[in-house]
Parts: structure tokens; sequence; C-alpha cells
């Protein structure tokens, strides 16, 4: 219940001050979001499956944000950043909807 308090405040105090991203780390925030929501709904599948731990959450989380944006970050040093960002974002996005396809399966018995 904490988690969903928070992300609620978060997400008003968001839509209220309307934060500015700097120049810099514009092309690092939509991968970081996409790990995130990665990290998320693996967590909410493993916490369906009875198998949620805290602490594999918190490190899968950070994890996913940080390898994904030095990938991106190699990408740009390379020449080649909106190719691999490209790729970060289809592999995350294959995972999330596995995930999504198993909570839907666990949810609805389909």
């Amino acid at each position: 219940m904490i988690a969903v308090i928070g992300l609620v405040i978060g997400v008003v105090t968001g839509l209220l001050v309307q934060p500015v991203v700097p120049v810099f780390l514009q092309p690092y925030l939509p991968i970081a979001v996409v790990a995130a929501l990665d990290a998320l709904f693996g967590g909410l599948r493993a916490m369906l499956d009875g198998i949620f731990d805290d602490r594999v959450f918190l490190v899968s989380f950070l994890s996913n944000v940080v390898v994904a944006a030095l990938i991106v970050f190699l990408g740009d040093q390379l020449g080649v950043g909106s190719q691999l960002s490209t790729g970060v974002v289809v592999v995350l996005g294959i995972r999330i909807f596995s995930n999504a396809a198993s909570i839907r399966r666990h949810l609805f018995k389909a």
C-alpha cells in the first residue's frame, strides 16, 4: 500500500511541478522508463506467482535502468545510439508483453 501511495504522490507531483529534463539526459529518459516498466511488470508477475522478493525487485529495477542507460550511452559514443536504443526498447518490450501475458493468464485463468 505504501508503494501505491508513493506512486500517486509522485505522479501528482510530476503533473503539478512539470520538471524539465536536461538536454543531455533526454535520450536516456525513455529507455529508463521502459526498463523501469519491465521491472514493474516482472515484480507484479512474481507477486502473483507467490515468489516476490523485495530485494530482488529493487536490484532488478535499478540494474535494468542502469544497464539500459549504459547501452544507450555506449551506442552514443560509437555513433549508433538510435540503433542500440531501438534494440533495448524491442528486448524490454518483448519482456513486458511476456510478463503482461503471464499476468493476464494468472488473473483471468485464460
